[in-house]
């Protein structure tokens, strides 16, 4: 009875999406927060439809007395398997430094209106809003100011690395990333989230496309991955 093996394949894709989006946060690995309850509802949808293409098939099985089913499965159809056994027993990583170094920065912007940046010390800032004020701010707002960001490391070239977010309008296959080039600091693994304190690093001239978007690091401390890791938040506490 070929359709209780499609019934199956239903049952476990269901069982796979209701796995990382209702019983973990994996589901934040590959789609934004908001998509979670659409995931919630397609895993439901799949494990009734399974459940009820069993149901059936029990049913069409008692009233035929020799029990042929002359269904096949189609054969793209074993496709579905890998994934709902990977949903349910290896979830792939989140992106990360490996999918930020093959890629170039998201483009800023353009704003042209910068108000007066608050005078807190360091100065919360996220990823995108520094790269704006570097290279678009003619008041040169930042100059001087020790601002503090949050990212994870992707490795660079002559001993510097990038702190780095990736951006999701949708969901993984549409991932952007922002960069900050930093100076100084640990060596850190690839991936490891920090929170870095420092002031922009000198390099062409400030609030002009030639200023380099790069930090001269003072402080760099290990963080737990945030919640909102996908998108370019301020850094907590």
């Amino acid at each position: 009875m070929k359709r209780s093996l499609q019934a199956g394949l239903l049952v476990l894709c269901g069982l796979g999406l209701l796995h990382v989006s209702l019983f973990t946060d994996l589901c934040l690995r590959y789609v934004k927060e908001g998509m979670r309850p659409l995931l919630i509802a397609s895993g439901v949808v799949l494990l009734l439809l399974g459940v009820a293409g069993a149901l059936l098939d029990r049913g069409q099985g008692a009233g035929d007395g020799h029990g042929h089913d002359h269904s096949g499965v189609p054969r793209v159809a074993w496709l579905l398997l890998l994934p709902a056994l990977s949903l349910l027993f290896y979830a792939p990583p989140a992106l990360g430094a490996y999918t930020a170094a093959r890629q170039p920065a998201k483009a800023v912007v353009h704003d042209s209106d910068f108000g007066p940046l608050p005078r807190s010390s360091p100065l919360p800032m996220t990823l995108s809003d520094f790269t704006s004020r570097v290279r678009q701010d003619r008041g040169q707002a930042v100059k001087g100011r020790t601002v503090r960001m949050t990212g994870f490391v992707t490795p660079g070239d002559g001993g510097s690395w990038e702190l780095t977010r990736i951006i999701l309008n949708c969901c993984a296959a549409d991932a952007q990333s922002v960069k900050v080039r930093v100076y100084g600091g640990a060596a850190l693994p690839a991936d490891t989230w920090v929170t870095v304190t420092g002031t922009w690093h000198p390099g062409g001239t400030l609030g002009t496309g030639s200023a380099a978007v790069a930090l001269d690091a003072r402080t760099v401390t290990k963080v737990p991955r945030p919640t909102n890791g996908y998108q370019d938040a301020l850094p907590l506490g």
